[in-house]
């Protein structure tokens, strides 16, 4: 039976931690201000939907259960997000999270995502009317606006972005819970970031072999840079960011190498210079380029190649590998790419390498997670693939490429 993390009761779900902090359904419901009946049936509303026993009634206690540990990991850490997200935005309560409701979340988290409130009420299956109140009802728990209005947009101030990082990541721990159990309708949804030298080779390769395994396991991909996916991930929109990984720490970011990467001279396989010989810079340099922004790694590495000499003519500045690879075969044209970038390409026989990979071109390429983050099974069992194929990338040539039939 599928489960919405919606349709779950808040107040009970905190009502959980209270069960397992005193091990007593009598003490629990006067800790948070329920009837022990109306506590009773709230557990067993929740062990209904879960479809598992929580906790077992002993004369000496409540125990919790195996499937009861794995659930209330889940939901401590997500009374923890909802916690810190509501941390500081308000004089009126002491503890504004304890106040707020399912139905509140999902219609905020609606708001947040869709920009207005007709939208929202599509989302949600809820009335205008309801996604109003729910709102509304948020921000008086609050006790300020966490929404701006203007005509029928609605944007989140400073306050409503900290507030949905919190409910979205305390959300994620409670579909987490769900996955774990089997409980998701559709199959579970692992949601990523892709950075350019992950999306050719790595992350179709690790995917396909999920799929295959787990034919119920869905995928969303969000392409872009690490600047245009680093809050995603802290927002918890998605879970990890495959591809190159910083040369430096973030204190709330975890990142996990895989393998290391050296970058190819490309052109198309028509060009002069097309083919296992290694030209001498000066050959290079009489040879337009394509080259990224100024401010990019790739820009730097480029330039460290003709150091202490005038740098070649660059009549295209450019990062999309699809419309490099297109000038590559119209022209003479040469560019600094990882080879998993043009692999098939190659492969077709469109383009080529140029001479040897580049010396001093070693770029790290792995994974990028929230520290808080806890992956489910199926989430591991993808961490694990993508490892393993970057297990066999290693070495940062093209052979592994050539051994594995891309080129």
């Amino acid at each position: 039976m599928a489960v919405d993390p919606f349709d779950l009761n808040l107040r009970h779900l905190r009502a959980l931690l209270a069960i397992q902090d005193h091990n007593s359904i009598t003490v629990a419901a006067d800790a948070v201000s329920l009837s022990q009946p109306a506590l009773t049936q709230g557990l067993a509303k929740l062990e209904r939907q879960f479809g598992y026993v929580l906790f077992e009634r002993r004369s000496d206690g409540m125990v919790i259960t195996p499937v009861g540990v794995i659930v209330l990991e889940r939901v401590r850490t997500a009374i923890d997000h909802l916690t810190a997200g509501a941390r500081g935005l308000t004089r009126v309560f002491n503890h504004p999270e304890r106040l707020m409701t399912m139905t509140q979340l999902r219609a905020f988290l609606a708001l947040a995502d869709a920009g207005s409130f007709t939208a929202a009420a599509k989302i949600t299956g809820l009335s205008q009317t309801a996604v109003h109140r729910a709102v509304g009802d948020l921000e008086q728990v609050i006790g300020g606006e966490v929404v701006d209005r203007r005509g029928r947009g609605a944007w989140l101030n400073a306050a409503g972005k900290r507030l949905s990082r919190g409910i979205r990541l305390a959300v994620n721990e409670l579909h987490a819970a769900i996955a774990e159990l089997g409980l998701e309708g559709e199959g579970e949804k692992i949601a990523f970031g892709a950075l350019p030298l992950a999306r050719p080779f790595l992350v179709p390769a690790a995917m396909a072999q999920l799929a295959k395994e787990q034919p119920q396991a869905r995928f969303e991909v969000i392409e872009g840079s690490w600047r245009e996916v680093i809050e995603p991930l802290r927002d918890g929109r998605i879970d990890l960011i495959v591809g190159a990984v910083r040369p430096f720490d973030v204190t709330d970011i975890h990142q996990e190498p895989l393998y290391e990467d050296r970058l190819v001279i490309a052109s198309g396989s028509h060009h002069p210079l097309a083919g296992p010989s290694q030209p001498s810079l000066d050959v290079l340099a009489s040879y337009p380029w394509i080259v990224p922004a100024p401010t990019s790694p790739l820009r730097g590495i480029w330039e460290q190649m003709f150091e202490g000499r005038e740098l070649p003519r660059t009549p295209i500045e450019c990062s999309s590998v699809m419309i490099i690879g297109r000038l590559l075969t119209e022209g003479e044209f040469l560019t600094l790419l990882s080879p998993d970038q043009v692999a098939l390409q190659i492969r077709m026989g469109l383009l080529a390498t140029v001479g040897k990979p580049i010396a001093d071109s070693t770029r790290m390429i792995g994974i990028t997670t929230r520290r808080s983050w806890r992956p489910t099974a199926m989430q591991r069992r993808f961490i694990t693939l993508l490892a393993e194929v970057g297990a066999g990338e290693k070495g940062g040539d093209t052979n592994r490429l050539r051994d594995s039939g891309w080129i």
